[in-house]
């Protein structure tokens, strides 16, 4: 009889084992897909789930959003905040670096290059040898410092002549371009079975020499942001301090980028990833569990701002934009946005603010809506939600266009805070008001 009590026991401590979340698992099933410990800087998880996407029960005359649809979504991570001006600015470090070494050549700066093969100095592809990227500090002060034995020889990065302000160096930021090529996998399903078509059919290439006429071929992207967007999207507003400090001043370090095209966006998601591969190859560590990172699709953007929650107005629970703050006091606004006529310094923010400036939502995930919109992968299409799967949706143009644009911005009003709300714009448009966040599909589990 004892023996019929414990095992009695056991069977119960199981069933209750095998209960997560309040969904009933198998025993057997019941750690797959858990998620690697090692989670990507800066980013958290969002799990796998479902969702109702799509309007609410508010809309605006003539708003054709999307109707609601039960949708699933596989497990990603994604970026706790926007980009920011100083996560954006090593990019274009980066960028403007590799140029300068690059120009010198092997033979000018011989110092910073990497000579040995056994540490992946030497490219394969080309047998020259790789840049040292160990050998530039974190200032790049080795090239630009004040004791720089290369000054002589990087005046061609600098403006010139007429271009050139009387008694200031500034970098000529037209010559910082990023080139990479990417395997497209919509090009590859469409012509798989051609058998005209080469696997260079399908790739696209961002290059200093696009060949004339390649559909796939696209000039590099010029990775500077566009500061003037604070005058040409307001030309009757004041905004000359905005168009000189902020992106270059460190005051606003912490503050989301701007002035940033789609294209920049996805540039900026390709370096990261061969950076993160760089830095786990100069390690010697294994790589993280993780893919590439990319610029969210436009569902995925909405399921990560419900917070886990099916049927929320905004990433915040409740109906209406105000609610508690940091401080435990009733009745702050939730996130940065355009509160009425002219009322834009009503949430502390005249433009942006700093990210984390307001509570996160259920995932961690800050400002999912306000202060800046962001970029996402998808084309627009107004047609195209009968197009879509029910798991993982996304619509794709290989062409240039539209694209979808979340989360309201510091100058929208709060009708584009809702999860649901979407806007657009063109691709190579930089805006004051649109920045972007990046994700990475979880892939594998431990």
């Amino acid at each position: 009889m004892r023996k019929i009590y414990f095992l009695g026991f056991f069977i119960i401590c199981g069933l209750l084992y095998g209960y997560k979340n309040g969904n009933k698992v198998s025993f057997l099933a019941s750690n797959y897909g858990k998620p690697s410990p090692i989670l990507p800087q800066g980013m958290v998880l969002i799990p796998q789930g479902k969702a109702l996407i799509g309007m609410t029960d508010e809309d605006l005359t003539f708003y054709q959003g999307n109707p609601s649809v039960m949708t699933s979504f596989s497990a990603f991570y994604m970026d706790q905040t926007e980009t920011t001006n100083a996560q954006y600015r090593k990019f274009v470090n980066w960028v403007r670096d590799s140029i300068a070494i690059s120009s010198m050549g092997q033979s000018g700066a011989p110092a910073l290059y990497n000579t040995a093969a056994s540490t992946g100095g030497v490219n394969p592809s080309t047998g020259k040898q790789n840049i040292d990227w160990r050998k530039i500090d974190k200032n790049s002060a080795v090239l630009w410092g004040k004791n720089s034995q290369y000054k002589s020889k990087l005046q061609n990065m600098y403006y010139a002549g007429k271009d050139a302000l009387p008694g200031k160096n500034e970098i000529d930021v037209r010559r910082l371009k990023y080139s990479y090529s990417y395997l497209s996998l919509d090009l590859a399903a469409a012509g798989a079975n051609d058998p005209t078509k080469k696997r260079q059919d399908f790739i696209v290439s961002y290059t200093d020499n696009p060949s004339p006429g390649s559909s796939n071929e696209f000039p590099s992207v010029s990775v500077y942001p566009d500061t003037t967007v604070w005058k040409k999207d307001f030309p009757y507003s004041q905004n000359d301090p905005m168009v000189k400090t902020y992106f270059n001043h460190r005051s606003y370090d912490d503050y989301p980028v701007v002035g940033v095209n789609w294209e920049q966006a996805n540039a900026f998601c390709n370096w990261r990833t061969l950076e993160d591969s760089r830095k786990d190859a100069d390690r010697k560590s294994r790589p993280q569990s993780k893919s590439e990172y990319r610029l969210p699709t436009d569902q995925e953007f909405e399921y990560a701002a419900r917070g886990g929650r099916t049927q929320t107005k905004y990433p915040w629970v409740g109906s209406y934009i105000t609610g508690p703050c940091k401080t435990n006091v009733e009745g702050c606004l939730l996130a940065n946005f355009k509160v009425g006529r002219g009322n834009y310094a009503d949430d502390n923010g005249m433009y942006t603010v700093k990210v984390k400036s307001y509570l996160p939502n259920d995932y961690g995930l800050f400002d999912m809506a306000g202060n800046v919109a962001e970029w996402t992968s998808t084309a627009y299409n107004r047609s195209s939600t009968s197009l879509l799967l029910d798991f993982n949706p996304d619509y794709i143009s290989i062409s240039k266009g539209n694209k979808v644009v979340r989360g309201g911005s510091w100058k929208d009003i709060g009708f584009f805070l809702q999860n649901s709300v979407s806007t657009y714009e063109q691709q190579d448009k930089p805006r004051s008001y649109i920045g972007f966040r990046c994700v990475s599909t979880l892939v594998g589990s431990n």
